[in-house]
């Protein structure tokens, strides 16, 4: 009996259908639980990530209070725990790593370990893994402890990169410059160094006033036009 076209295209369509579901089948029974096995590694995955963001923000949390404490208990004059900031000169966070490292230094400096606080400093300032401004701090406080031991010239050339107008720790790093200068007989480069340290409101007051000071006795006028009219006005 012969199949109508209307039969025919029926016929056809549960082939295909068959076909399909036999496709389907094979398929599942071959890679069934190879395609499981990837759902479940890319759940896992996904909730050990999660899980590692919720840890690194309650860990970088905890260190930023222990941090806090750690400064409350300097800015107070006593001595931290040195079992809490070892561990805090370990944080995987870089910034408290490096203000951790440079209280155990000012530690080992309250307790006369000059070799010690020297050797913290020398290996901030060569920590390539730091920001620069904590390295160049480490770098003025070890030149501050080397400071009577080294060569004049040493110091400029150490110091001289840093002990600009503009820079952090211009303050200190400009007035160990300038007086090494100073020692080199050189007052016509130290004293515009001085005069641009009391005149830069960003210097600690105490380093400005100092500077000032150093300025006028070497003929610099090292009070800036603020300063002037201020004094004018006083005086009226």
């Amino acid at each position: 009996m012969a199949l109508t076209p209307q039969s025919n295209e029926a016929f056809l369509r549960e082939v295909d259908d068959a076909v399909r579901q036999d496709r389907m089948l094979g398929f599942w029974q071959n890679y069934g639980r190879w395609l499981i096995g990837v759902i479940v590694v890319g759940l896992i995955a996904f909730a050990g990530w999660l899980y590692w963001e919720h840890h690194s923000t309650r860990k970088s949390g905890e260190t930023a209070e222990e941090m806090a404490k750690m400064l409350d208990v300097i800015a107070g004059g006593g001595t931290p725990d040195a079992a809490k900031l070892e561990a805090l000169s370990k944080a995987d966070q870089p910034g408290y790593r490096a203000a951790a490292r440079l209280a155990k230094a000012a530690v080992a400096v309250g307790k006369g370990d000059q070799a010690g606080a020297l050797a913290i400093y020398k290996s901030l300032a060569a920590d390539t893994s730091l920001d620069q401004p904590y390295r160049d701090l480490a770098l003025v406080r070890q030149t501050s402890i080397e400071f009577d031991k080294m060569k004049p010239a040493d110091i400029v050339a150490r110091l001289k990169p840093i002990a600009v107008a503009g820079d952090p720790w211009f303050g200190s790093a400009g007035e160990m410059t300038a007086i090494a200068y100073m020692k080199m007989g050189k007052p016509d480069l130290a004293g515009p160094i001085f005069a641009a340290m009391a005149k830069d409101t960003a210097v600690p007051e105490t380093i400005r006033s100092r500077a000032r000071q150093m300025a006028g006795l070497l003929g610099i006028d090292a009070v800036d036009a603020t300063e002037k009219e201020d004094s004018g006005n006083n005086a009226q």
